[in-house]
């Protein structure tokens, strides 16, 4: 094989010369060996020693050093804080960490040269419980770095004072003084302590305060915590409490509203206790008494200006200065509305303007009207509504003795349950009107003290009982449906509701003692009218006059056909109507007297029951029960006669009061003539 020659194209002569370069003769290896050997320190550079080394430059993030050996060391910049910049030139002892990383270099640090350095002393602290001073370097999680004789230590969040710090931030760049409490050579660990410092100055200061405390005093203090009750303050080596209650003669509802935790402040010592070392601090005592000519500022009807602090089931407390508190009442927060609750007009922290209605300085009571800063709608009432008048209103809600009518906003009327019709006898109003019902009613009376307004649904519409006696007269034959069967007779209809009653006696059969038992509802009857009473709107009808002078077989014909069908349970309803109708008679002697009586009684009780109502807002049962309760007590002529008279005392209207007893009079003239047409009509 030929020999193999090796050719580098493209490059001259000098510039392989500059790539490989050239060889050395002897004397000028041996020269550089020697200029080299020179600059190699005479020591031997090993790991884990403390050498000292100058630094040459910073470059990146690290600092060169010159160790006097053959290859330099390095620093990570990192080591060396702002007050300690690296400078070319300086000195530094160093730590060998190794003698060759990855590039070749000497690795070294300058801290654990200086903890090595410095360890001997801080173990000398520890072990004779010696206090350093340290500065706080930034916050880690747990506590904080310190840094103490040059070396980082740790402190401890539960370590940095007496009790829990939230923001540890604040101690950052501060010179504290700090007591080391754990060592760890091998891991490089330093814990210290500050509270172990603080702790032994406070029993000091402790020891010297009780000697001095005494109450009434005032001393400077430091809020140390707050809580839901109040704050507690250290004097100075012990702490007091300062109660939620002492902090301001106004209403505070937490203490941080008026504290922060390390703030400085001037309290007053209200009770020291000497063995249980508690102490009990005020204020609010530092401040004069705001109650003190409170009545002289605030007179009555003095417009005044406040902020809602509290709301209560009867009213609302406003704060009009700052320890001084009125109360608006619910009753005076609206002249117009029924306010059920302080919350629907008024919110905490509302600022509302208010007048004052009286001061009791003693008691530290001020009463405060919140309506009579407005207009009140029912001094012109009267005007506006004038009685007789025509209104448009709403059914706003309904009663078992009347239906409510909002009129205007915030004004509501009682259509009471005996002025919705001139024909019908109702039970309840929901029979008439309902809730939200769009209506037209007439202005009866207006009681502007009471803020009452009487309305009547059937005055809109002609009376029928002016024209009843020619629309039926007596003797007229007509039929009528059943529509509720009583003990005493049966109720009729016999044209646009327009009812009449035919008494037990006049139903056609000899000695009936339960008409369930022959008729049922919605029977329809031949009827002769026997007698018509408009005055008090009763009609009395009779089966048995329509068949005098009749054949026999047509009566007899009659009782057929409405004899022996099964009987029917009495409903709940008939119970009731039985109360209404039992003004209408039974034998010939009864056929007025009662019904004047006792219809008389029934709606002054429900009138009387009405207007309790109205003013106390009671439940509608308990209006339910008292009408009850009064219908079964009026039995006798003598006692009715004596409740007509006390309600009529009672009623604030002439009218109200006379048209009962007029139309007992009325009636007391019927009751006389009342037998002869019975005994004629038995005749015929």
């Amino acid at each position: 094989m030929s020999e193999m020659k090796e050719f580098v194209v493209g490059l001259t002569a000098e510039e392989i010369e500059t790539i490989e370069g050239h060889d050395y003769t002897a004397s000028e290896r041996s020269d550089f060996e020697a200029a080299y050997a020179g600059t190699i320190a005479n020591f031997t550079v090993k790991v884990g020693t403390i050498i000292s080394g100058t630094i040459l430059k910073t470059a990146n993030n690290e600092v060169i050093v010159d160790l006097g050996y053959k290859s330099e060391g390095v620093i990570p910049l990192q080591e060396f804080r702002d007050d300690d910049a690296p400078q070319p030139g300086t000195k530094v002892d160093v730590f060998v960490e190794s003698l060759e990383d990855t590039d070749g270099r000497v690795t070294v640090s300058k801290e654990k040269a200086h903890f090595h350095t410095v360890w001997n002393d801080i173990k000398v602290a520890y072990d004779e419980n010696l206090i350093l001073k340290g500065k706080v370097l930034k916050r880690i999680k747990g506590g904080l770095t310190v840094r103490i004789m040059g070396v980082d230590a740790f402190l401890p969040g539960s370590q940095v004072a007496l009790r829990q710090v939230p923001n540890l931030e604040k101690f950052c760049g501060e010179e504290l003084d700090f007591r080391v409490i754990k060592l760890n050579k091998r891991r490089r660990n330093i814990v210290v302590s500050r509270r172990q410092v603080l702790e032994e100055a406070r029993s000091e200061l402790k020891e010297n305060l009780i000697k001095e405390l005494e109450e009434e005093q005032v001393r400077k203090g430091i809020v140390k915590n707050i809580t839901d009750f109040g704050a507690f303050v250290d004097l100075g080596g012990i702490d007091g409490l300062l109660h939620i209650t002492d902090m301001s003669w106004g209403r505070v509802r937490h203490p941080s509203q008026l504290l922060t935790i390390g703030e400085e402040i001037d309290v007053k010592v209200l009770k020291f206790d000497k063995e249980r070392e508690r102490i009990s601090l005020g204020l609010k005592q530092l401040q004069p008494f705001p109650w003190e000519g409170v009545a002289e500022r605030y007179s009555h009807e003095t417009v005044v200006n406040g902020k809602v602090a509290s709301i209560t089931d009867y009213g609302a407390f406003v704060e009009i200065e700052p320890g001084v508190e009125g109360l608006i009442h619910i009753s005076e927060m609206s002249w117009t509305k029924h306010v059920r609750h302080p919350s629907k007009i008024l919110n905490v922290g509302d600022e509302v303007e208010a007048i004052v209605l009286s001061v009791n300085e003693e008691e530290r009571k001020i009463s405060l009207g919140l309506k009579q800063t407005m207009e009140n709608p029912w001094n012109s009432i009267e005007e506006r509504y004038p009685i007789g008048s025509s209104v448009d209103g709403k059914v706003r809600n309904l009663t078992n003795f009347g239906a409510f009518v909002e009129i205007e906003d915030g004004i509501d009327g009682l259509i009471h349950i005996s002025d919705m019709s001139w024909t019908k006898r109702i039970s309840h109003p929901s029979e008439i009107v309902q809730k939200n019902q769009p209506v037209k009613v007439v202005v009866l009376s207006i009681d502007r003290e009471n803020h009452r307004i009487s309305l009547g649904l059937k005055q809109t519409g002609e009376n029928p009982w002016d024209s009843m006696s020619d629309r039926y007269p007596e003797t007229k034959e007509v039929s009528g449906t059943v529509t509720q069967i009583l003990d005493r007779g049966v109720v009729v209809d016999l044209e646009d509701g327009i009812e009449g009653f035919v008494p037990l006696s006049q139903l056609g059969w000899d000695e009936l003692e339960n008409p369930a038992g022959v008729l049922r509802k919605g029977d329809n009857l031949p009827l002769r009218v026997i007698e018509v009473v408009p005055s008090s709107r009763r009609i009395v009808l009779s089966v048995r006059s329509y068949f005098n002078g009749r054949p026999m077989e047509e009566l007899q014909e009659f009782r057929t056909s409405l004899e022996g069908r099964p009987v029917e349970e009495v409903e709940v309803e008939e119970t009731v109507s039985e109360e209404k109708f039992s003004d209408y008679p039974i034998e010939k002697e009864t056929v007025v007297e009662e019904t004047v009586v006792e219809e008389a009684a029934e709606e002054t009780v429900v009138e009387e029951a009405a207007e309790k109502v109205a003013e106390e807002a009671v439940e509608e049962t308990v209006v339910e029960e008292a009408v009850e309760k009064v219908a079964e007590e009026v039995v006798e002529e003598t006692v009715v006669e004596e409740a007509a008279e006390k309600v009529a005392e009672e009623v604030v209207e002439e009218t109200a009061a006379e048209e009962p007893v007029a139309e007992a009079a009325a009636e007391e003239t019927v009751v006389e003539e009342e037998p002869k047409i019975l005994e004629e009509s038995t005749k015929e």
